[in-house]
């Protein structure tokens, strides 16, 4: 394959290679997970936001976006299960004397947060 000559249209650079232009991509450096969160949000912008989703592609910036994601929604949720957890009282004392009702207001309060995350960061 020779590269005759590259231009750039927009944002992107392109390569001319025999006679056609072929967009010169390049992967991110980034090595940050991007997780259930992040995986969840770029599967959401593949199938329902196409052109976003292609926009961040070709500009590299597609694994940038949802490991950042990532991080949001992971640490909201724990802050949203803290929150809940308080305010329902779900203590460490009731784990102790309760375990089955500790595991169910638990199930219960993770339920509600990831729901809020998918609401409020994913499907957005």
């Amino acid at each position: 394959m020779e590269v005759i000559a590259s231009a750039v249209i927009g944002a992107y650079t392109y390569v001319l290679v025999g006679d056609y232009y072929v967009p010169d991509l390049k992967l991110p450096e980034e090595r940050r997970p991007i997780g259930h969160w992040g995986r969840l949000h770029q599967s959401y912008l593949k199938l329902h936001r196409p052109m976003l989703y292609n926009e961040l592609i070709l500009s590299g910036s597609l694994h940038t976006v949802v490991a950042d994601l990532n991080e949001q929604a992971a640490d909201r949720l724990d802050l949203i299960i803290r929150q809940m957890m308080k305010a329902e009282g779900v203590t460490e004392a009731m784990k102790a004397e309760n375990q089955m009702l500790w595991v169910q207001s638990m199930n219960s309060i993770r339920c509600r947060a990831e729901e809020i995350i998918k609401t409020e960061l994913i499907y957005c």
